[in-house]
């Protein structure tokens, strides 16, 4: 019966479904136009996310005139994503990519727009809320990266991811650069200088939203699980190797490498700027020193991609945790005052973070089937973004009782903790996860 149910949903699939269902070069021309969708969406997405990265702690400590809880503001914006990446992830199951993510966008705008009205009013309560809000577009943001995945193949997984990431690169990398301008730009119109960049990520998360909404047709998530379904009910099914089934071992395992990642990058990132004000350095070399940072965090993409698919996911993930390891160690006995030592410690983070995300999102694309995958993704998506929560909250106590350097180190012995779970995953040389 449920095979007959099956098979008569199919028979009412509207004419133009059919047809990406029995022709896999529509379903090729589909999927490389959803690429082209994703890069333009996420050149602004990435301008977006830089304006808490950069200036979203010193905004605080200018506030609240304490560094104890500086923290605090990633804190709130990566708890805010935690939630849109659940809601995220649940509106793309049940309505597809295009209006999940269209909705995740329009809320970061949203909150960014708040942002800037709470440093005009310096309301404390304002600016924690729209916080928590922001954060949408960053859970929106990252949850791009599995357009490009629904109607790639087991060889394309990895570079679809990398090319939403390395078109983050061009809006992330600028967004820190034009901390001053914006500043400037705040200031002529009558906002704190620290809220400027708030106005920029207000309309780059609107137009990545509107990109989404205009141009995301048809919905790449609708025809693949249509495909899946439709596969599903074949005679073939049981000799079709390319057939997806859900992998537990392989979701936790992708999950692990990427809610770990994520949970020392941001801890670290999150007090470097501080650690660069107690030192004198100025906001301009803050916003070099982030945007060496979030290049390294997208601009490897393509080649990262390529070694995923090519060489490994647990080869990748295991090379995420000695980058991750040398940034840390760099950062804690580096001098303080040294540009150079701080590029490159940030640029070693930024890089065993996208080591991490890529092969942990292969991971997790190899192991899920259509049927539940975008809100499995938000579900795993809501790990990393508590996980970013955490680290966040926890720089600012550990810096304001210890040191900069400790962070680093202990974020350092963190990372290590990505090899057992490789191990214990069991990736094979063909990329797939032991049952």
């Amino acid at each position: 019966m449920v095979l007959q149910d099956r098979e008569k949903k199919l028979e009412v699939q509207p004419n133009w479904l059919q047809a990406y269902i029995s022709s896999s070069e529509k379903q090729q021309q589909l999927y490389k136009r959803t690429l082209v969708v994703v890069v333009l969406s996420q050149i602004f997405g990435g301008a977006g996310l830089a304006a808490g990265i950069t200036v979203g702690a010193l905004l605080a400590q200018d506030m609240l005139g304490s560094d104890s809880i500086t923290g605090l503001p990633t804190a709130l914006f990566t708890l805010g994503s935690a939630g849109a990446a659940l809601l995220v992830g649940r509106l793309s199951q049940r309505f597809g990519r295009r209006f999940g993510l269209t909705t995740g966008f329009l809320a970061g705008g949203i909150g960014a727009i708040g942002v800037v009205m709470a440093a005009l009013t310096n309301s404390i309560l304002l600016l924690f809320t729209s916080l928590l809000i922001y954060g949408a577009g960053t859970a929106t943001n990252l949850q791009a990266r599995y357009a490009g995945t629904d109607l790639a193949s087991s060889t394309q997984r990895a570079k679809a991811v990398s090319m939403a990431m390395v078109s983050t690169t061009f809006g992330a990398v600028a967004g820190p650069n034009l901390v001053g301008v914006m500043g400037e730009f705040a200031q002529s119109v009558g906002i704190p200088a620290l809220a400027g960049p708030f106005i920029l990520a207000a309309a780059a998360y609107i137009l990545a939203g509107l990109v989404f909404f205009i141009l995301l047709r048809p919905d790449p998530f609708i025809v693949a699980k249509a495909i899946s379904d439709y596969q599903s009910t074949t005679s073939k099914v049981e000799k079709n190797s390319n057939l997806i089934t859900t992998n537990r071992r392989g979701i936790l395992a992708g999950a692990a490498v990427m809610v770990l990642t994520q949970f020392v990058m941001i801890a670290v990132m999150t007090m470097t700027p501080i650690h660069m004000g107690h030192h004198g350095h100025a906001l301009k070399e803050v916003g070099l020193v982030i945007g060496f940072h979030i290049a390294a965090m997208f601009l490897p993409s393509l080649v990262t991609g390529y070694l995923v698919d090519k060489i490994g996911r647990a080869f990748m993930a295991i090379a995420s945790a000695v980058t991750l390891l040398a940034s840390g160690i760099l950062a804690a006995m580096g001098p303080a005052d040294s540009m150079t030592v701080l590029i490159t410690a940030l640029a070693l983070l930024g890089l065993g973070w996208n080591f991490g995300l890529i092969s942990g999102t292969a991971i997790l694309v190899d192991s899920t089937p259509p049927s539940t995958r975008a809100r499995t993704q938000g579900s795993v998506d809501v790990g990393i973004a508590l996980a970013g929560a955490l680290g966040g909250g926890f720089s600012g106590l550990v810096v304001a009782h210890y040191s900069y350097p400790a962070l680093s180190i202990a974020g350092a012995g963190l990372s290590l903790l990505v090899i057992p779970i490789v191990i214990w995953g069991g990736i094979n040389r063909k990329n797939k996860v032991c049952q």
